[in-house]
């Protein structure tokens, strides 16, 4: 009987590795099948990395994938163990064992140690993802209800809204919900700071591109920094993950990254098609300087009042 029992037990284990086996590497072939630069239907895993910050949050997740399978099937083991060793067809006087310090010093250590095994490379990764190293170009980013608006403040304060495209006005090529009427172009290979910031009358909103690793609040009042650099030229989306309103839905971002070369040529067709028009005068300021002009020379043009 205890023959059949291990033996039991040790072709379901093998059967139940072979499936987790076998599962995995679906699960792998069907990820790499989808990944791209947005989203795909069917898609498992995450999207190609564009940046540096992303390739090492990849690589961060697939360790920490290995190592919480690794305690999943561990655990599942222990468990499987428990339940053939330990029933009650073999054990019809339960043990009265309530106290074993090795046991419980095992199980307080090595999990500590796992902790501790997992926070250095993840101390390590925030901080490469927060400090934002010598950048090349900065990029102002405000969240409005409901669409981006960037600002190239090295740029003679180039600025410009970006508003998704409505489905009827789709071109082939588009993507619905997420392709824009004005991208943010940068150049591949340019380290570029973003300043992220909200309009003061509105609420908070998330300005996340998932290849490239960023996601950072626009929060109104507040300027939160992040920074990115896109190492191969493309177009790269995301949205607004925080649910802001009516049209969180319709709050896409589409950033596109061109040869420097190529951006120089877009940098100098934006500035003419947006331009920032002269804002018309004030007529009560043209009216005083009016008055100041007419006055008679010498003449006192400063109000009784005011003397």
């Amino acid at each position: 009987m205890v023959r059949l029992t291990r033996s039991i037990t040790r072709s379901a284990a093998v059967r139940a590795g072979a499936v987790a086996v076998l599962g995995l590497a679906g699960m792998a072939v069907l990820a790499a099948a989808g990944w791209a630069a947005e989203p795909q239907p069917w898609q498992l895993g995450m999207q190609p990395s564009a940046t540096p910050v992303h390739e090492r949050l990849n690589a961060m997740h697939d360790e920490l994938l290995v190592v919480i399978s690794l305690i999943t099937v561990f655990v599942l083991g222990l468990l499987l163990y428990v339940m053939v060793r330990f029933h009650h067809t073999r054990n019809p006087v339960p043990t009265r064992t309530s106290h074993n310090a090795l046991i419980e010093f095992l199980w307080t250590v090595i999990p500590v140690l796992i902790l501790v095994v997992i926070a250095i490379p993840s101390f390590k990764l925030i901080y490469y993802m927060d400090r934002v190293p010598n950048a090349d170009m900065t990029i102002k980013v405000t969240g409005n209800q409901w669409f981006w608006s960037y600002e190239y403040p090295d740029q003679d304060g180039l600025k410009f809204d970006s508003n998704l495209i409505e489905e009827k006005n789709l071109k082939p090529g588009d993507i619905r919900l997420l392709s824009v009427d004005n991208p943010l172009v940068v150049p591949a290979g340019a380290t570029v700071r973003v300043l992220v910031t909200g309009v003061a009358e509105g609420v908070i909103h998330s300005w996340y591109v998932p290849s490239f690793g960023v996601q950072e609040y626009a929060i109104p009042g507040r300027l939160n920094e992040s920074w990115f650099l896109v190492e191969k030229p493309g177009t790269y989306y995301g949205e607004c993950n925080q649910i802001c309103g009516v049209n969180h839905s319709r709050m896409p971002i589409a950033v596109k990254a061109v040869a420097k070369q190529d951006f120089g040529k877009w940098l100098a067709e934006a500035k003419k098609k947006f331009a920032t028009a002269t804002p018309p005068a004030n007529p009560a300021v043209v009216a005083a300087a009016a008055g100041d002009r007419a006055a008679p020379a010498g003449a006192d043009a400063t109000p009784p009042g005011n003397r």
